[in-house]
């Protein structure tokens, strides 16, 4: 999905203002979003790839406008709509007007830590071997998917060399659309800077994580 969240290399939006000791949350409902997001995550009923396509999918505008949490939890009420969880009525006015919906599952407030401390691995079997190893020229692939997608619009159609081999691992693109868990193999590429911003950039390298299906081989 080509929108406002993929932001990397646009100009114009100014410097990037880190603000010393930035606390987690700035206000208590940042912290709350957060916890409702943790809670309904644990329903089963999306999963972060899903999550992560809706606050693509929001509104340039509004989502330009929003912070951070904000964009959280607008997007958590379009997944929560999108499955029969709650309507618009309902969140306008927090008013129930329909038995609460069944999810595959919930996660209680004694289970929280654990959950956290465990994680979940996207490491998965792939049904081939690795196409490409340590060393070898790659060429991302030029594609402007209408879904969710890991691959940065100013890495697209760039030449770069496989530094890292990460195994196989949830495919996000197909996660999001729901097709299932299938392992791709992940790669870290080294792009040079020049060869993404042409040779008035000041950087010198930019390590992308790539799926083996954005790239390409280049042959000598």
């Amino acid at each position: 999905m080509n929108g406002v969240h993929d932001m990397g290399g646009i100009q114009n939006f100014g410097p990037v203002l880190p603000e010393a000791r930035e606390p987690a949350f700035h206000d208590a409902w940042e912290r709350r979003a957060f916890a409702l997001t943790l809670a309904m995550a644990g329903t089963g009923m999306w999963n972060l790839d899903q999550a992560r396509a809706a606050r693509e999918s929001l509104p340039p505008a509004h989502y330009l406008a929003s912070s951070y949490y904000r964009i959280w939890i607008d997007a958590l009420c379009k997944l929560m709509i999108e499955r029969g969880l709650v309507t618009s009525e309902e969140l306008l006015d927090g008013r129930l007007r329909a038995p609460p919906a069944r999810t595959r599952a919930h996660l209680s407030a004694d289970r929280v830590d654990s959950a956290l401390a465990r994680g979940n691995s996207t490491q998965r079997v792939a049904a081939d071997s690795a196409r490409f190893v340590v060393g070898d020229a790659v060429r991302t692939r030029v594609v402007h998917p209408r879904g969710h997608t890991r691959l940065p619009r100013y890495c697209r159609g760039k030449a770069g060399t496989v530094t890292k081999v990460h195994g196989a691992h949830v495919f996000a693109d197909a996660s999001a659309r729901g097709d299932g868990e299938e392992g791709q193999w992940l790669y870290t590429v080294r792009f040079a800077a020049s060869e993404l911003w042409g040779p008035d950039t000041t950087a010198c390298a930019v390590h992308v994580d790539c799926w083996e299906p954005y790239l390409d081989g280049v042959t000598a």
